[in-house]
């Protein structure tokens, strides 16, 4: 994994522009092309990302000028595209495109192209497309081959805010409709947490389709290259209250990888109220997702609540054709989190839908230790069950969706809380060690079910140690059911995997509660006084 910087300071620069009092000048006029125009398909996309694949990796780009090397954080955020300089800002269409500027963690140039009538048309760097503010940087000394960082997507009405941006290696990210950025996606992951440096695949090269007059999706394709693997991807973006990619991926391994993350998603978790081990900081909770969402391909929903752990933690969630996954940002309270400048209540949640049967395999979290919010510390992906070899030829379909909430929910009442603490009664000399959890649901049939002829049953399991203490009643805040109980560690240290769901007359009634707890070291199981 890496800081979470890495493409902090695209959200940073493409948030907020304010109209530049500039000349309006057509991109054609700006972008002078650098090579005759070709014939471009998304198959012709396929065939260079196979040939490519057959011919050993050569990093992209060459160093910087050192001046755009050198740029710190504040001399990046300064340097602002002008809007009246986007692509598609002479025409009447629904989308434009900007640009982000090379230098601070942004330092291989991308190539960009313009698609229309199926030819590709090559765009040039030019420096009269940006203000440079107080970066310190003179644009016209900057050579014109220089190049672009990445892009960002601008749709109609409001032209003023964007609504994704690529920008870094293979991340990109989104908003739904509080407008708001938080989790980032990656078109790939490469060996994540396998005790040896990851391979971060970059986007070398994008594509912009020309979109028709009245169209409501814009189509990017791009080259992806590393020393590991190729590909060629689609997105297909479609803005809205959850804005929606649909992505077509075509891989082409260079060699055999031990671990593929398809449909990568990453985020942050610093603090939150089931986990407050870092807790130092005046708001409560502090992290862009709450949680792992699975729907697995045997029907089951899955609730993974998200932890900040001591040491990096790895979990596997064995499945064949996964419904879908993501990680969600559930908690939408502001008075949870009280930062009226970061906004972690309108966090847009991530959700991951496989078009067509993905086999066999399994979805897999690594959570890594923070000290605080400026790193990404927890990714969640698709790992196939076949470990990709050199020469195969792997195709993925799949759909994004950003925004408050996923497209699809189970018909189950849900997770909406999940709290822990020091376990026992109240008033009575504990006898042993103890730790509490406490687990609110609602939705589904809850709020239809009368606690005086009905019982609802916490199904509760723990791979080692014993549960004791455990209770499910009416919680009327919620309009659900507050499961609690107290889980004994054995007296050996490590994991332990707990498991809990609502049932009543055989029935299950919510979805599945699934949390990896690590107790302390004996030693350190204190008894609380009585």
């Amino acid at each position: 994994m890496r800081r979470r910087s890495f493409l902090a300071a695209g959200a940073l620069a493409s948030t907020g522009c304010t109209s530049l009092a500039v000349a309006p000048a057509a991109w054609a006029a700006e972008l002078q092309p650098l090579g005759s125009p070709g014939k471009f398909d998304y198959a012709w996309l396929k065939g260079a990302a196979r040939d490519l694949a057959h011919t050993p990796y050569r990093p992209h780009g060459k160093a910087l000028p050192r001046d755009v090397a050198a740029l710190d954080w504040d001399q990046y955020q300064a340097i602002r595209f002008k809007p009246d300089h986007a692509l598609w800002a002479d025409e009447r269409l629904r989308f434009r495109i900007r640009l982000f500027h090379l230098g601070l963690f942004f330092k291989r140039p991308v190539r960009m192209f313009e698609l229309a009538g199926g030819q590709a048309q090559e765009l040039a760097y030019n420096p009269a497309m940006f203000d440079y503010g107080r970066s310190g940087l003179d644009g016209a000394r900057q050579p014109r081959d220089l190049g672009f960082a990445g892009f960002r997507v601008h749709v109609a009405p409001d032209f003023d805010r964007d609504v994704a941006a690529f920008l870094g290696a293979s991340y990109f990210r989104a908003v739904g409709a509080e407008r708001q950025y938080g989790l980032s996606a990656r078109g790939l992951a490469v060996d994540t947490a396998l005790g040896h440096d990851e391979d971060f695949p970059d986007f070398t090269d994008f594509w912009f389709e020309r979109p028709a007059p009245g169209a409501n999706s814009v189509v990017v394709y791009a080259m992806l290259d590393s020393p590991s693997i190729t590909g060629a991807y689609r997105f297909a973006i479609t803005p809205g209250e959850l804005l929606t990619m649909e992505v077509d991926a075509a891989l082409y391994p260079r060699r055999q990888i031990e671990r593929l993350g398809i449909a990568a998603c990453t985020s942050m978790f610093h603090v939150g109220e089931n986990d407050r081990r870092t807790a130092r900081d005046w708001r409560p909770e502090i992290h862009d997702s709450d949680g792992l969402a699975m729907h697995r391909g045997n029907g089951e929903w899955i609730w993974r609540p998200l932890v900040n752990p001591a040491t990096l933690r790895f979990s596997s969630f064995v499945d064949k054709d996964p419904e879908g996954f993501g990680l969600m940002q559930r908690d939408r309270n502001f008075d949870h989190y009280q930062d009226d400048g970061a906004f972690y209540e309108k966090r847009p949640s991530l959700w991951v839908q496989p078009k067509g049967a993905w086999g066999e395999g399994a979805v897999q979290l690594v959570e890594i230790p923070t000290v605080d919010e400026t790193f990404d510390n927890v990714v969640a992906f698709w790992n196939p069950a076949q470990k990709p070899q050199r020469g195969q030829e792997l195709l993925y379909g799949y759909r994004l969706y950003w925004g408050a909430t996923a497209p699809v929910r189970p018909a189950l009442a849900t997770c909406v809380a999940t709290r822990t603490g020091i376990g026992g009664t109240v008033g009575r000399k504990p006898q042993h060690w103890s730790w509490r959890f406490v687990v609110d649901f609602a939705g589904g049939q809850l709020a239809r079910i009368d606690p005086k002829t009905t019982t609802i049953e916490p199904v509760i399991t723990a791979s080692s140690g014993s549960i004791e203490l455990k209770s499910a009643r009416p919680l009327a805040s919620v309009n659900g059911v507050r499961a609690t109980f107290d889980a004994v560690p054995p007296p050996r240290s490590g994991p332990v995997t707990l498991r809990l769901f609502l049932r009543a007359d055989g029935q299950a009634l919510s979805e599945t509660w699934l949390y990896e707890w690590t107790p302390p070291a004996p030693a350190d199981r204190k008894l609380a006084p009585a």
